[in-house]
This record gives C-alpha cells, sequence and structure tokens, in this order.
C-alpha cells in the first residue's frame, strides 16, 4: 500500500500527507497522495538530508510535522474558507513554496518549477529560532528556510539547489531579511 512508503527513518508516506488540520477536517474529499513518482523521491530526499538529522537530534516524541505535501485536492480546500467561521483554511503558494513537489498541473506543467520538497515543522519545548541555529550550525543542505517566529513552525526546503536562503516574514506577510543578520552571517560564512 503506497500509505506504508518510508520516507526516512522515522516518517511515512500517510504521514507526510495527511499532516495538515485541514486534510483532517475535509478528508472524506481529499485525495492526499502524490501522482507523481518523482514527488515521492524528492520527498524521500528531504528527509533523508533534513528531516532525518533534525528527528536524530530533538528525537521523534519532539518532532510534529504541520504540514507536508500539498496534493491538488489539499490545494483546493487550503484556498477555500471555512463555512463555519469564514476564515480561509491556509494558505498555499504552489509556485514557490515546493510542498507540492513534482506534482504536474493539467497543462503538463509543474506547480512549482523550483522542484524538490518542503515541510513545515515545530519541535515542540524547543523555540524555533534554536531549531533554525541548530540547523545552520549543522550545515544541513536546505534550499530555502522560512522563519514566521518562536513559536511558529519552520518551512524548510531541499532540491538540487542547496542555496540556503533565510527569510522571515512581517505581519503583513510580506517577506523579509530584517532581524536575522546573524543567521544570514552564520550562512554566508559555512
Amino acid at each position: 500500500m503506497e500509505e506504508a512508503i518510508a520516507l526516512g527513518k522515522y516518517l511515512t508516506l500517510n504521514e507526510f500527507c495527511t499532516c495538515t488540520n485541514t486534510y483532517q477536517k475535509y478528508k472524506d474529499n481529499i485525495d492526499p497522495f502524490p501522482k507523481n513518482p518523482e514527488t515521492i523521491t524528492a520527498i524521500q530526499n528531504l528527509n533523508k538530508f533534513i528531516i532525518d538529522p533534525i528527528i536524530d537530534y530533538f528525537g521523534q516524541d519532539k518532532f510534529w510535522l504541520t504540514y507536508g505535501f500539498c496534493s491538488p485536492d489539499l490545494k483546493r480546500f487550503l484556498t477555500k474558507k471555512d463555512p463555519e467561521t469564514g476564515i480561509k483554511n491556509g494558505r498555499v503558494d504552489p509556485s514557490r513554496d515546493r510542498h507540492m513537489s513534482h506534482e504536474i498541473n493539467r497543462n503538463g506543467k509543474y506547480y512549482c518549477k523550483r522542484l524538490g520538497a518542503a515541510c513545515d515543522f515545530l519541535i515542540t519545548d524547543v523555540s524555533s529560532d534554536r531549531v533554525v541555529d541548530w540547523i545552520l550550525f549543522q550545515k544541513l543542505p536546505f534550499d530555502s528556510l522560512y522563519f514566521y517566529g518562536s513559536e511558529r513552525p519552520i518551512h524548510i526546503s531541499y532540491g538540487e539547489q542547496h542555496r540556503r536562503d533565510i527569510w522571515t516574514f512581517i505581519s503583513t506577510g510580506q517577506p523579509t531579511k530584517k532581524g536575522i543578520q546573524h543567521w544570514l552571517d552564520l550562512v554566508s560564512s559555512n
């Protein structure tokens, strides 16, 4: 069964594809799994080079995957508003964030030309800025890392490029490099 595919030492494809609150809420209407075999390979690489080392250090019991793979069905529900609250289910930027990995749209093009894969995660009982410090000191080969705040999940991607590009966001959701100079200096010195 494809859901039991091991992605690395710790996570399965099922865990990676069904972890979001939006999926849990609408699971009867969402096929959460990838269709392109290249996507599974990309997610396995993300696990091997990024997630497994993080779990090796911080522990599986502290690792909380909040957003893994985004299928076209999940994307559709993320862009909708919750009928009870009127609040959008989530944010999605398939052309940039790599959560859709190597999936192909109806026009035969990749949703994200950057390729690779991404996830968002928390380490419970450890502030996210300390986790970013650890990722940088370990020189993990990520491509992009988005820091949303000390108590919020970290977004990290892995692909063919290892740019180690770091962004944080202002309250309006705009990306910035302000306030993270210490990390930028650490990346440039490595």
